[in-house]
Parts: C-alpha cells; structure tokens; sequence
C-alpha cells in the first residue's frame, strides 16, 4: 500500500492506534462494531484480527444501505460492512428478532379457533428418541414410542412465556411436574390439537403472537438508510434504527456506550432512546454543536447541563488559546460558529474566507453574507485587514468580518477602526450596518456578535433556507 495506496495506509495506521485504545477501555463482556465499506472492510478486519484476537471475531455484518445502483465497470456497490467483535469469549448477547415476511404468515398461521387469541400454526410436542420414563408412555391413546420418539411439553420457551404472560395455566409449569399431568393441563386450556388417527401424535398450538419473529442474520436487508427529518448530511450517518438492534442485541439497559467518532450522532441518540448511558466524542468543533442543537435539544429534548455536558470546546479565552495551540484548523471553525457562521471551504480573491454570516436582505429571495476571516496570532497588522477587504471587493458577499484573538493596542486599534471607516456602510431594513467589522475573542465568549440583520440559524432552528449551502 505505501506504494499505491498510501492515504489507505496511514488511515490503517491511524485506526490501528485508536483500536488499542478501544480495546484497553473495553469492558471484558463488551462488544465493538466497527464500519466500513467493501474497500477497507478486508484490510480493516485482519487489522482488528491482530488487536483483539481472531477467536474474538463474531461476525460481518453485511448491511444493505441503498436500492440498486448502475456502474459501467464493475458491480454495483449497494452494501456497507459493520465487523462485529468482542473482548472475550463470554459477552453480553441479547438475540434481536425482525418481523415474519406476510405471505409467511399467512401461509404458516392459517389457523384461528376464534377464542381470541388468534391465528396460530401446531407444532410437535414431542421430541426424537425413545424414553422408558413417563414421556415416553401412551397418553390419552396416543403411543410416542411408535414413532420413536418421546413427548416434550413447552417448559420453556416462547410457549411457555406465551402460557405464563396470558395467564393460560397458573403456576406453569412449576406447578405439574407429571408428564401426563402436563399433557392433561395443556389440553384443558385449548393448546393441544388430537388429530382421529392413533398412528399420528397431538400438536401444540403455537400463537402469531407468541413468536417473537424471525432471528435477526448477518445480512440486514429490512433497515434503509435515514430519511426524512432524521436525516442530517453525512456521507457515512447510519440509520437510528440499525443502532438500536446493534445496540440493543450487545448491552443492556444502564450500560455505557461509546461512539469515539460520533459524526452526527445517531449511536447517542439510539443509546438514549433505549436508556443506556453513552458518550460520544468527535474531532470537528463544528459537528459537536451542530449535534448538540439538532440531536440533542430539537430530537430528544435533553439540556447542556441538566442531560448531558460537554467537554473539549472552548468557554474561556485560556481555553480558545490552548485550541489554537493544538489545532489552528479547528480553532478557525469554532471561531466561526461562535460568531453564528457557517465554515466553509470555498476560497475566494486572495484566500482568506474561513467562513460566512447568512442574512436575509429586502427585494431579493438569495441569501446574502459577511465573509468571515479568522487570525489566532498575537501580531495581526493592518495587512490582515487589507486582505480582507480584497475579499470584500471580489466576492459576493454584502460585508466582511475580522476574529482576531487578542485586543488591539490603542495606536493599532485606531488605524484599523480607520481603515474600516473607510469601507464605508450599508444600508439593510432602514439600518446602516459598517461594512468591514472585527471582534475579538472573548467579546465573541461575551456573547457579542457581528452587527447584521437577523443571521439564520441564529434565531431557527434548521439553517436549509434559499442559497444556503448544506
């Protein structure tokens, strides 16, 4: 791969620290799941082999996430993988059930006594194998041992839980311990059917609505991929409800789940909606506060503070500092968020648009913007400024914003209020709004914001309005 894949190795590289990590916290009954699509699934899986033990391997999911799709050259790719794998060998594992097919059920329930308890199909109730105990002498007429075989009533089970939840027979069936005894019971409550030939054996009757469906498999075809309001943007975001059977089949209620790369947080929402306990962590600044509004609040209706805190974003200039230090990148984003932008990637004139401020302007259906540009040193000149008003001149946009990090000096503060001066105004709503505007950091913390007409996404709560970029 160095030579011909070498972006696939480093991200091979980089997994492969994270997955030590993943497996040091991992509690000895846990699982993890790992996503991928058919590109990286086989590199992935010999990788996750090596960390957690190939004995540890439990099965690949094959998830079918899309309708069928052309492609010239090759198959096309419909499927994702999710690699299932745990600690040890004794895990949590809560087998998860999908609904029978119609046209199963109504050729296998075909039955209904009209008793209200619904359609229902029989099944033996008897086993294979001769008995020289009670099961395997005559009832009511009824010889097992002809066939070779021996009876077998429903102890437990979905029948028996069935029997138990509906009240059928009290105390079963701790309360007959006779084989007989059992049969005789079961037929008094209208679960035995006895068919007019003695060479046949009785049936237990077994309810639509005593199954619990049909066992979930590796290959997950029922699950499309999230639509509608539950859909956010991202590339990779997985539906909530394959979480929840991920979720559901490997934890019980109570348990922690981590998601470290947590994107749009669809495992935090599943984990919540099944009351587990969970932690999401991810890179971007921007995609934890985008979750935190639409996941968190909007979605589930949980508060910062009261339901759930946040830790990593910066609340205090020493924190916005330390942020730059690390990671200049994503301190340029949060910038830009905190002054209510969006990041963008789109350059313009000489560079320098980290981000943009939406508003709405009379007499015209787009929206307009302020170009953002956020400097985290100590030393911005006057330079900075110049820059930005090349952007201002070229681009589209109404107006442009400077985020610096530190206060200006009083001499260089008055050069810079100079030359924004002289940028001039405009005037929107019968207000005049300055042109070229600069905010400091801790105003930003202050709560202090650029001066624009009402900014979308300030005051609403989706930012898909005309000309807004996704």
């Amino acid at each position: 791969l160095r030579g011909t894949q070498p972006r696939l190795l480093a991200y091979l590289s980089y997994m492969a620290q994270r997955l030590l990590i993943m497996k040091r916290i991992l509690k000895p009954t846990g699982s993890i799941y790992y996503h991928c699509d058919p590109t990286a699934s086989h590199y992935i899986k010999a990788l996750m082999d090596a960390v957690f033990g190939h004995e540890n391997f439990r099965s690949e999911i094959i998830w079918k996430r899309s309708g069928g799709k052309s492609d010239a050259l090759r198959w096309g790719i419909t499927t994702d993988r999710l690699l299932f794998y745990t600690k040890a060998g004794r895990y949590v594992w809560n087998p998860q059930y999908q609904p029978h097919d119609l046209d199963y059920v109504a050729r296998t329930y075909r039955y209904d006594d009209g008793d209200g308890r619904g359609s229902y199909t029989t099944m033996p109730i008897h086993a294979a194998g001769l008995r020289s105990g009670e099961s395997g002498l005559p009832w009511n007429g009824y010889d097992p041992g002809v066939r070779g075989r021996h009876w077998a009533t429903p102890s437990k089970g979905v029948m028996r839980q069935y029997i138990v939840e509906n009240g059928l027979i009290p105390d079963w069936p701790d309360a007959y311990p006779g084989v007989h005894d059992r049969l005789d019971t079961l037929q008094a409550a209208n679960l035995i059917t006895v068919p007019s030939r003695k060479d046949s054996l009785p049936r237990l009757k077994t309810y639509l609505s005593a199954t619990r469906g049909i066992a979930a498999t590796d290959l997950v075809t029922d699950i499309p991929m999230a639509s509608g309001n539950e859909r956010m943007g991202y590339a990779t975001q997985k539906p909530v409800a394959l979480m929840e059977r991920i979720i559901k089949a490997s934890s019980n209620p109570g348990d922690v789940v981590l998601d470290p790369f947590c994107g749009c947080a669809t495992t935090i929402e599943a984990a919540h909606r099944l009351d587990r306990q969970w932690i999401g962590i991810d890179i971007a600044i921007h995609a934890i506060k985008r979750v935190t509004r639409l996941r968190l609040q909007d979605r589930l209706g949980l508060m910062e503070g009261q339901d759930f805190t946040i830790d990593g974003i910066p609340s205090t200039l020493e924190g916005a500092v330390d942020l730059w230090t690390k990671d200049k990148y994503h301190f340029q984003q949060w910038a830009v968020e905190q002054a209510d932008g969006f990041v963008t990637t789109k350059r313009t004139a000489d560079g320098g648009v980290d981000g943009r401020i939406y508003f709405a302007v009379p007499d015209t259906k787009e929206l307009q913007s302020m170009t953002v540009e956020v400097k985290g040193g100590v030393n911005v000149t006057i330079e900075s400024l110049r820059a930005l008003k090349g952007v201002l001149d070229y681009d589209n946009a109404l107006m442009a914003g400077l985020i610096i990090r530190e206060p200006l000096g009083a001499v260089k503060a008055r050069n810079f209020n100079r030359f924004m001066a002289d940028a001039g105004t405009i005037e929107l709503w019968g207000n005049e709004y300055p042109k070229m505007q600069i905010l400091t950091i801790e105003e930003l913390l202050e709560g202090k914001r650029f001066a624009t007409p009402t900014v979308v996404g300030r005051h609403t709560q989706s930012p898909r309005m005309p000309g807004l970029p996704a």
